[in-house]
């Protein structure tokens, strides 16, 4: 199994989107790359903390890292910095945070294939994961417990072949 943490905007259409998808084992909803210890979300959202919105995506030899980002990059505008949709601060930023180095490879040279096809620069942050925290349990499978909760990415845009 392999691990990598995203940010796509408000974390819980990231983590409905991902879930859905074969090759993806589990998903877990989170805060990354902040500068406190165990933040709550009314914390975060105060954009003080540094931490961005962000889901764990733990998975198998069935769908790679390529693919993965392909898929982050059919929901997010790449373009934006601190906003997706309606929502706007830094810890809606769009993000790939790695844990393995080789990772981090593979993300700058997918972002710099993805550059060719946009006109304004790609603001997408590629770092290596300093620290992520588990979101409040009501924060994990929202969407599922909410079905008509606001949410920016298109769940629509994942063909039926890509579902579990």
């Amino acid at each position: 199994m392999k691990k990598i943490v995203l940010a796509g905007g408000c974390f819980w259409g990231v983590d409905a989107y991902f879930s859905q998808l074969k090759g993806v084992e589990n998903t877990t909803s989170g805060y990354a790359n902040g500068k406190i210890e165990n933040p709550t979300y009314e914390e975060v959202k105060t954009g003080t903390t540094d931490f961005v919105e962000a889901v764990e995506i733990t998975y198998n030899e069935d769908i790679t890292l390529m693919k993965i980002l392909e898929h982050l990059f059919r929901f997010i505008d790449p373009t934006l910095i601190n906003q997706q949709g309606n929502d706007v601060g830094s810890q809606y930023r769009t993000g790939i945070y790695y844990i393995e180095t080789g990772d981090k490879k593979i993300a700058l040279e997918f972002i710099a294939n993805k550059q060719k096809k946009y006109a304004k620069p790609i603001m997408v942050e590629v770092l290596p994961l300093i620290n992520f925290y588990e979101a409040e349990a009501y924060h994990q499978k929202y969407l599922d417990k909410n079905p008509s909760g606001y949410c920016h990415v298109n769940l629509n845009l994942i063909k039926s072949s890509e579902k579990k």
